[in-house]
């Protein structure tokens, strides 16, 4: 399919994804506003996508994981991975379209990093150029510059693995749109109609954790999107259950190696 010949002018840049699956460069920037929980529905790309938010928090969804993305995160979503998006609050995204065989160590699996300062300004730098760019053109060489940055960013341990049991996955679910919630694996077994052993299974053999961990795994991906809207420790702690913001930190640092204050002021970490 040939490229719109609408969308080349350098700032007629189309907001419907179907536009920059067929353009003739390997990477072509998308950017679009959208409000508070705006949802869009599963759906998948013939061109892998950087997923970028400028400002506000995404959800997205996949068949077997969920991740939040803060700012200054990106996920990267290989072509033909069926995901659907969710904005936890305004969001402003940024969307690179990347052909599959644009370079050589593209990921073949979702994954999510911390964009670099140059990254961001390098996407921020091809809103200026055509949507639609010659090979040789400062564009091009932007986007081979974006390329090598995507290609060494160290992935960050933010997937919620998720279940494919239905019983199980009503659970996670609701856990995942309250994760403040504090009720016990026995009394979700009296919600789902799943015997406490059956959902205690479950979530070994379908979450490769145990339902405490994951539980804890939820909370503390709502804690950073809490933390990186400026929201005090104190009052994440307190949301999240915790007895004192002292608890919270420590608890917080064995996910992730480092204080709540360091994970929000650095935008990296690893989770251990």
């Amino acid at each position: 399919m040939a490229p719109r010949t609408d969308i080349v002018a350098s700032h007629d840049r189309s907001t419907d994804p179907r536009d920059y699956q067929h353009l003739p460069q390997p990477l072509a920037l998308m950017r679009k506003a959208f409000p508070a929980e705006y949802r869009i529905p599963p759906h998948d790309h013939e061109r892998d996508q950087l997923l970028y938010a400028g400002l506000g928090t995404m959800r997205v969804r996949t068949a077997g994981h969920s991740w939040t993305i803060p700012p200054d995160r990106a996920l990267y979503v290989p072509a033909g991975l069926e995901h659907s998006v969710r904005m936890l609050g305004p969001v402003e995204m940024w969307t690179l379209y990347i052909a599959p065989n644009a370079a050589p160590s593209l990921p073949r699996h979702a994954k999510v990093f911390a964009t670099s300062e140059l990254l961001r300004a390098l996407i921020r730098a091809l809103l200026a150029e055509p949507v639609v760019y010659a090979a040789a053109s400062r564009a091009h060489r932007i986007a081979l510059l974006a390329l090598d940055e995507i290609q060494s960013a160290a992935p960050l341990a933010l997937a919620i693995p998720m279940p494919r049991d239905r019983r199980l996955l009503k659970l996670c679910e609701a856990l995942i749109e309250a994760p403040h919630d504090t009720l016990s694996l026995d009394a979700w077994a009296d919600r789902t109609g799943a015997s406490r052993r059956t959902l205690a299974r479950l979530f070994q053999s379908e979450c490769g954790q145990s339902f405490t961990v994951w539980r804890r795994r939820v909370r503390f991906h709502a804690a950073i999107d809490l933390l990186d809207k400026g929201v005090p420790v104190a009052e994440v702690a307190r949301r999240h259950g915790y007895s004192s913001p002292s608890a919270f930190s420590a608890a917080f640092r064995q996910v992730f190696g480092q204080s709540p204050r360091a994970v929000i002021r650095s935008g990296e970490f690893a989770p251990r």
